[in-house]
């Protein structure tokens, strides 16, 4: 969690940042001086801190925004580091230095109730609030929000789907009982039947967990944020979790295995079934061109059969930095740069789905994504991961008590998550 002048609530990680801060005060004020220049000599240079996207994507959106401005702006994209750690953490050293050339910022849908609350993004309000909203799926709105005010605009989303092999599986498994069960029996027959999933101590193991808690009607964190929810539903989904553990439809590795590590198994032959993100797809129809025409997709299993999955959303959203001299210019750059055309080319370009719902009914979108309509079925009743300043904190508790998934406990695991959970909340404990 980030700190805010005025509020006590702080971990030592904190202290470190702003620290840090500090010695880049000077290369800020030198970037200020730059940016201010170019608004007396022609358009605004607005600096767009982006993750690397090496398709190609973000630079059209950027092109095109700039040549539709009229004149007003040019979206400069900075690149942010590769790890998604990496990106916060240059991200918060620039801001708690109140770096004013940082315009507009593309953040993890994690990350705006720790931004908003430590007043580093402003709100969004009046045209460009509604232009935000306008059409735009609701989970992915919900990542957006904090404390009731929309403090960002989704840009893009993402889901998993369940990928499967239809040579070894004819009918997909609809829920994660009969997966396993499928899996097994494949093992029996000596065939191919690993089930891929992240079950390293990250990130990928805490959406995990959200996804199954959510799939079995409950949450991590109670309505408010306040405190743990957790109980019977995080048994549930504990149960499945340690029963894929010790079934032989785990891989070996699942303990360190995250999405890339997941889709090379997959492409490799070893495993029947995969979750993960589209991604996936135009890789195996590039690398293993053979398996992929027996590739397919359906929707994530259901831990309770007749309940459908509520998977966790990823995505990324876009803010608007609190020390931007340009703000008005920022915001209408930032609905410019996620617009219909720019969603386009970000799915069939970028291969990241669209937040605009309307976009999955347009048949540019058809060719390259012909999961569109799964996707959707999954986005519009998607879970969000907690939403608490001190979510990074959080996440990393939690992967620590699910990883490895064959040292789960059901009733012991949850009991733990509620005193980790309580004692991260109240900023008490170590980080594991």
């Amino acid at each position: 969690m980030i700190k805010r002048k005025g509020r006590r609530r702080a971990r030592s990680r904190v202290c470190k940042i702003a620290s840090a801060a500090a010695g880049i005060t000077l290369a800020a004020t030198a970037l200020s001086a730059c940016a201010s220049a170019s608004a007396g000599t022609g358009p605004v240079t607005l600096n767009f801190y982006f993750y690397p996207d090496t398709s190609n994507a973000t630079n059209q959106a950027v092109a095109n925004c700039n040549a539709q401005s009229g004149g007003k702006y040019t979206i400069s994209y900075q690149d942010l580091p590769q790890a998604a750690d990496g990106q916060r953490q240059q991200l918060v050293r620039r801001l708690v230095a109140h770096d004013p050339s940082m315009d507009i910022l593309g953040l993890d849908v994690t990350w705006e109730p720790e931004f908003a609350e430590a007043g580093l993004i402003v709100p969004w309000t009046g045209t460009y609030k509604a232009q935000a909203e306008d059409g735009t799926l609701k989970p992915a709105l919900q990542t957006a929000t904090w404390n009731g005010q929309l403090v960002a605009v989704p840009d893009n989303t993402n889901t998993q789907l369940l990928w499967y092999r239809s040579d070894l599986v004819p009918n997909p498994p609809t829920t994660w009982a009969q997966m396993i069960a499928d899996a097994e029996q494949l093992a029996k027959e000596g065939k191919p039947h690993y089930i891929e999933i992240q079950g390293a101590q990250y990130e990928g193991a805490t959406v995990w967990l959200n996804t199954m808690i959510a799939s079995a009607g409950g949450s991590i964190l109670n309505a408010s944020a306040s405190g743990p929810s957790l109980g019977a539903p995080a048994v549930k989904a504990l149960s499945i979790m340690k029963q894929l553990a010790d079934s032989p439809a785990a891989d070996p590795s699942l303990s360190v295995q995250m999405e890339n590590q997941n889709r090379l198994a997959m492409e490799a032959g070893t495993a029947a079934f995969e979750l993960n993100y589209p991604f996936v797809y135009p890789s195996m129809k590039m690398d293993q061109p053979a398996l992929f025409k027996n590739f397919k997709w359906a929707l994530y299993p259901e831990v309770t059969a007749g309940v459908p999955a509520k998977v966790t959303i990823g995505g990324t959203d876009l803010a608007v930095s609190a020390y931007s001299q340009h703000k008005d210019l920022a915001f209408q750059a930032a609905l410019c740069l996620r617009d219909k055309q720019n969603q386009i080319i970000g799915a069939n370009v970028g291969g990241v789905p669209p937040t605009i719902a309307s976009l999955y009914n347009d048949p540019a979108l058809y060719a390259d994504y012909p999961f569109h309509a799964d996707v959707l079925t999954e986005l519009e009743n998607a879970s969000v991961r907690p939403q608490t300043p001190l979510y990074q904190v959080v996440s990393i508790d939690l992967s620590h008590q699910i990883s490895p998934a064959t040292a789960i406990n059901p009733q012991a695991t949850e009991q733990s998550m509620v005193g980790q959970i309580t004692n991260a909340l109240a900023s008490k404990g170590l980080v594991p």
